[in-house]
């Protein structure tokens, strides 16, 4: 049998799918649910503890007890300024030891794997646990991007990867060679949220989705899901490209039905 999984879970879907394969494969598993970030209904049927976001201490003492020897963390965490953080004394020493109030989303999950893997824990992600979680290559839907679309997403993958060298977002929309939006410490949705509103006359814009260069494969990869399209047909967009096999689609068949049904078009682009 598998070793037993700690799964950190922070909002969203794929926490959800996670438990379903645990559960599928009969291997046993611990949740640590965080005080305002994970979503109680996703917990409440299973072996769980909440912990306040800052007292890392804490978690690892309750994986340690609870014998997990493997942990995955999934879903959307928002992160927290330092004083909300609240941190308790083996936070504060990581982040005295890492200086990683200069770290980005990226930087920082880095520093707190090689933390969690000194503590004798080891560390997967979630892409290793779900072999149908990465964005195949090509097209993914009915639904092919015009010529302007394929323009608009080479240059948006090359903003999005500079983008990422500075550990700024994963994501940028493009209309027509212009850029509406780039992704910062909101995530995607609210970014599209603004994209509404920045909309030009005209066929709508691409949103490209990418991988930051040399990222830390084992969290944070981007992340789209039924949510991503539905708020990107709200925003007036006409498609989405993704990074092949470096993007994760929480659910390839509904994410591909739903953008099939607003008429979206949904491609993995090899990088």
């Amino acid at each position: 049998m598998a070793e037993k999984l700690g799964l950190l879970a922070g909002r969203g879907d794929l926490p959800k799918r996670i438990i379903q394969q645990c559960l599928k494969e009969g291997r046993p598993f611990h949740i640590v649910a965080f005080n305002g970030q994970t979503e109680p209904k996703l917990v409440d049927s299973y072996p769980h503890t909440w912990v306040r976001l800052g007292a890392a201490g804490k978690t690892l003492s309750v994986l340690k007890e609870q014998g997990a020897k493997d942990i995955v963390m999934a879903g959307r965490i928002k992160r927290p300024s330092i004083a909300a953080l609240r941190p308790d004394a083996w936070t504060l020493k990581f982040l005295a030891k890492t200086g990683a109030g200069a770290f980005g989303d990226d930087g920082l999950l880095s520093k707190l794997i090689d933390a969690l893997e000194i503590e004798g824990f080891h560390v997967v992600g979630a892409h290793e646990l779900l072999d149908d979680l990465l964005a195949p290559a090509g097209i993914l839907g009915q639904t092919e991007p015009d010529d302007q679309a394929k323009r608009d997403i080479e240059k948006g993958f090359t903003i999005a990867h500079n983008l990422g060298d500075l550990d700024i977002g994963q994501a940028v929309v493009l209309q027509d060679g212009l850029v509406l939006a780039v992704e910062a410490i909101e995530g995607t949705d609210a970014m599209l949220s603004r994209c509404a509103e920045l909309k030009r006359e005209g066929l709508g814009g691409v949103l490209i989705k990418a991988k930051k260069p040399n990222q830390e494969n084992r969290a944070d990869l981007p992340t789209i899901g039924v949510r991503t399209i539905e708020n990107a047909h709200r925003a007036g967009l006409r498609g989405i490209a993704v990074e092949a096999n470096a993007t994760i689609i929480v659910d390839l068949q509904g994410v591909t039905d739903k953008a099939d049904e607003l008429g979206l078009f949904l491609i993995g682009v090899e990088k």
